[in-house]
């Protein structure tokens, strides 16, 4: 901001010293001694005075245009200041990490360049989606007796990585504008959570009601889904504030990793909450699990 304000002013030096130099030189015109002489004098030999007059003119507008330069040439100067230059990122990971790369050099780098760096974590992340896989191979047998459960997964999944890709990006901007550092994670990941607690219970209280008393669904069920959806929104905040500080930490790309991690981590953890909620919740209602 300091560094704003600084060119804000010598922007208002600029235009102060054009407007000051349209004055002078008006005020040439009217006072100089060529004219003064015309309203008494008809035929007075005026060609001494005005070249005096062009001579003092010229250098003044010499040395307003050195201020000019110098001063623009301090601007510009400033403007790279306030350039980004780097972008948040880690050294080398273990599966593909990027390399601490320039903002600006992101056009030149070649989309196979792209995607080799980024291979590696997708892959190690589409192996740990298939968690999800036997977590619903585990609850088969429920799922076969208690067919609206199933109606919600894509719904719990989806706002898990939609609650989380907020807080993601939240941080990643605030680290790359370096807003926040590494000593401030746990107040984040606290401010965070909270804000996914808050959110989630909101929605569920919304949802619930409307699964029940407009889409038809069981009670129970309902009161599954009012129940997982904070749960889900907490440990999205949550995941999606630590992941960042935590690349940053072990010197991994955040900006690589974060998300895909993210969304790995809370659609196993939410689809499990979801299952074993159900379970406690069936019982309370005295339904089968």
């Amino acid at each position: 901001m300091l560094l704003v304000s600084r060119i804000k002013i010598l922007i208002g030096f600029l235009s102060f010293l054009q407007i000051a130099t349209q004055q002078y030189r008006g005020a040439l015109a009217i006072n100089s001694p060529a004219r003064r002489t015309t309203q008494f004098t008809i035929m007075t030999p005026r060609t001494s005075t005005s070249a005096s007059s062009r001579n003092d003119d010229s250098a003044v507008m010499r040395e307003l245009k050195e201020k000019i330069l110098a001063q623009a040439a301090e601007i510009d100067k400033l403007k790279k200041q306030l350039a980004p230059k780097k972008s948040v990122s880690g050294g080398h990971g273990a599966h593909g990490g990027g390399e601490e790369e320039d903002v600006q050099g992101y056009l030149q780098r070649s989309f196979f360049t792209l995607a080799s760096h980024r291979v590696g974590w997708l892959g190690l992340f589409l192996c740990s989606l298939s968690l999800t896989a036997i977590i619903m191979n585990g609850f088969e047998h429920t799922l076969s007796r208690q067919i609206e459960l199933a109606y919600f997964v894509p719904l719990l999944a989806g706002h898990g990585g939609n609650t989380g890709g907020q807080t993601v990006g939240t941080v990643l901007s605030a680290l790359s504008e370096r807003t926040i550092k590494l000593s401030d994670a746990p107040r984040i990941v606290f401010k965070e959570a909270s804000s996914g607690l808050v959110a989630g219970t909101i929605l569920g209280v919304m949802v619930g009601p409307i699964a029940h008393f407009v889409m038809g669904i069981s009670l129970h069920v309902s009161a599954v889904v009012t129940c997982t959806l904070p749960l889900t929104s907490t440990i999205a905040g949550t995941l999606g504030s630590t992941i960042p500080f935590l690349c940053l930490l072990l010197g991994i790309d955040p900006a690589l990793v974060s998300a895909p991690a993210m969304t790995s981590f809370v659609d196993v953890a939410g689809l499990l909450c979801y299952f074993i909620l159900a379970k406690h919740i069936f019982a309370l209602f005295d339904v089968d699990f």
